[in-house]
């Protein structure tokens, strides 16, 4: 481990945990939809609403986890969240009521808060700055190779029960992330460390802690238009991916895939995302990333337009090479947008406030299309409309001013 510096075990520790929350919570969780909905006989439309309640973690929780990652570091609040992420699964598998389901996806989204995104985001920032694409990038990855997951949750659901599976995840999930939680660390400086590596002496240290303390306040970044202009566009892209991860095996089934190649199908949108979420972070210490990120919105709309006519096969490759590319290289660039607007004192507020806006939109896409194949028998439409709701994204990121040395935004 000598020689190595320890932001890179932080990334580490990072991808992992995001490795088995994206697989297990994220990602996987469209494979117990259709036992839950037969088990109960409740609408596709009720059970999204349960599901989409893990938006919760985004939305009301996401800008209060910001500052409490911002006031009291990411460890604590990574041990507490992956202890809580256990205990709401074994809830979950107990359900007898939509009310009882409600309430553990509810205590999901407050674990997954403590453990995912915001408080990730924000340990692997506040230890990079010259290489903060590629550590965000790597982290980022965690959440994506979480993918390989995904054909394991059917077989456990088959091999024993969904209540079993969930009970199995759990477990799991204090196994593995109580001991990757504990290798997480806050600010470099606190350990002697300068932000990429380098050992400081006490006079930098202080310098570097006062300059720290003298970044632009919250109230400032947030009376500039980029936060709010970032906010908007993440919000629509929210829409379409929970849409997407919900519903993409119950669509695939509807337009008669076998169920097995269809989970394989949902497998590969994480897993190809790989390539977005480290390419698009590498690209990112390179050029500018308001434009690297309109193209992930392009590629957006050009996935969905593929996936509209998914019962052409070719139309599927095509959806997964736009759709995952762009779901990865956007969930990096964010974070590196944030961290180059608004610098490290504010980082997590900053992308708190916009996972907190971006839920909105998390909440209403599977919503929206459940309420579609509920009505209408079919998700191409809603589809199509996705499609057209990326214009707006790429419209509002191009409004953006480049970014200064300045931590406000323009």
């Amino acid at each position: 481990m000598r020689g190595i510096f320890y932001g890179w075990w932080m990334v580490a520790a990072s991808f992992f945990i995001a490795f088995y929350v994206g697989g297990a919570m994220f990602y996987g969780f469209t494979a117990f939809f259709e036992p839950i909905v037969n088990e109960f006989g409740w609408s596709y439309t009720q059970v999204s609403i349960g599901i989409s309640l893990r938006g919760v973690e985004m939305g009301i929780l996401a800008p209060i986890i910001g500052f409490l990652v911002d006031r009291f570091g990411s460890r604590r609040l990574a041990i507490f969240g992956v202890i809580t992420i256990g205990f709401s699964l074994i809830i979950i598998s107990q359900t007898q009521s939509l009310i009882m389901l409600y309430a553990g996806f509810l205590l999901l989204s407050l674990g997954a808060g403590g453990c995912t995104s915001v408080v990730l985001y924000t340990a692997v920032a506040n230890w990079f700055r010259r290489n903060i694409g590629k550590a965000l990038g790597v982290t980022a990855c965690g959440f994506g190779a979480g993918g390989v997951m995904v054909p394991l949750i059917p077989w456990l659901i088959d091999t024993y029960d969904w209540r079993t599976a969930l009970i199995i995840l759990a477990l799991g999930m204090w196994a593995f992330g109580i001991p990757l939680a504990l290798i997480i660390r806050d600010k470099p400086e606190q350990y002697g460390y300068l932000p990429d590596g380098g050992v400081m002496p006490e006079l930098t240290l202080t310098a570097q802690i006062e300059k720290d303390e003298g970044e632009a306040s919250f109230g400032e970044v947030a009376r500039g238009r980029t936060l709010w202009l970032i906010s908007l566009a993440e919000a629509i892209r929210w829409i379409i991916l929970t849409a997407v991860v919900v519903h993409i095996m119950l669509y695939l089934n509807s337009i008669g895939m076998p169920r097995a190649s269809a989970a394989l199908v949902a497998a590969a949108i994480p897993l190809i995302s790989l390539i977005g979420r480290f390419g698009f972070g590498w690209l990112g210490d390179i050029f500018d990333k308001r434009y690297l990120m309109a193209i992930t919105y392009c590629l957006t709309g050009m996935g969905m337009l593929a996936l509209s006519f998914a019962s052409v096969s070719s139309a599927i490759f095509f959806f997964l090479i736009f759709f995952a590319l762009a779901l990865g290289g956007g969930v990096t660039l964010r974070g590196a947008m944030l961290s180059e607007y608004f610098g490290r004192a504010s980082f997590g507020k900053a992308l708190g406030i916009i996972m907190g806006i971006s839920s909105i939109g998390g909440i209403i896409g599977p919503i929206l299309a459940g309420w579609t194949f509920d009505t209408m028998g079919t998700y191409q439409l809603i589809w199509l409309i996705f499609c057209g709701l990326t214009v707006i994204s790429i419209s509002v990121i191009l409004m953006l001013r480049p970014a200064t040395n300045s931590s406000l935004g323009s």
